[in-house]
């Protein structure tokens, strides 16, 4: 698929020091694809060097989704075997660690489904706030590939390997209450408070002191850096053996022609 073709697109703006990136890709659940990646990097790179940006909010459009994940239209692309996830993942990875290393406070404003590479780049930011229709998930045992080390580092820290270990191995769907009660998220709201809270939410953060706050995310951070001993070629191994399986082939096959899939297991 060429950059040209590809769905959706990302759209930034400032206002009163409150920078928005706002994933458009409503008709696919405002699923990532690589072209996306590449916008939202680049509109980052220019939030980070803004004096005025004091925060910055991670949003998807419409009521009915954050980011269900990467575009998995690409997949049989982009995604075919383990050299081409590679590149893949070389893309995508600008866009999550400009989130992760964006140098003022981030916060994902979740409405809707939050899957895969959604729980990513929730996970990147500091802090998360749901609507109570929120829905969380990590499919790839569905699609039959590895999640990802990063979002696997961030979304320890946040709920511990038990209740993560559970949520990548079943795949299962968990509601925003669930999620609130393990840590996924730091607020759940009802929808129709939503807006209101948000818009509250963030004007307190936008009031405190910029270099305080910019402070206290980067300390923390380094401290909870728990990729510091991690045996990345043992990672990339196991993730490539997933990449080039005939399960993953299925998986995604699967997915696209909205039926049950079939893994065998090699």
């Amino acid at each position: 698929m060429s950059e040209e073709k590809a769905p959706g697109r990302v759209v930034g703006k400032v206002e009163n020091g409150v920078a928005e990136l706002l994933f458009d890709n409503e008709a696919r659940r405002n699923a990532i694809s690589v072209a996306m990646s590449r916008q939202a990097a680049d509109l980052l790179a220019g939030f980070a060097a803004d004096p005025d940006v004091r925060l910055l909010v991670v949003r998807g459009a419409g009521e009915a989704s954050f980011i269900s994940g990467a575009d998995i239209s690409e997949f049989e692309k982009v995604r075919k075997d383990a050299e081409a996830a590679a590149l893949h993942t070389h893309f995508s990875s600008r866009m999550y660690t400009a989130v992760r290393e964006f140098p003022k406070p981030t916060i994902a404003r979740i409405r809707g489904f939050c899957f895969g590479g959604g729980m990513g780049l929730a996970a990147a930011c500091d802090l998360r706030v749901a609507s109570d229709d929120a829905l969380f998930s990590i499919p790839a045992a569905r699609l039959g590939i590895a999640y990802r080390p990063d979002f696997i580092a961030w979304l320890n820290e946040m709920i511990g390997p038990a209740r993560l270990k559970e949520m990548l191995i079943t795949a299962r769907r968990y509601p925003a209450d669930e999620a609130l009660a393990m840590g996924l998220v730091q607020r759940v709201v009802p929808v129709a408070g939503f807006d209101a809270f948000f818009s509250a939410y963030i004007a307190t953060i936008a009031d405190n002191a910029p270099l305080a706050t910019a402070a206290s995310k980067i300390i923390v951070n380094e401290v909870a850096d728990s990729m510091r001993h991690v045996d990345m070629d043992k990672c990339r191994a196991i993730s490539d053996r997933c990449a080039d399986s005939e399960d993953f082939q299925e998986g995604r096959r699967a997915f696209m022609e909205k039926r049950r899939p079939v893994f065998r297991g090699r």
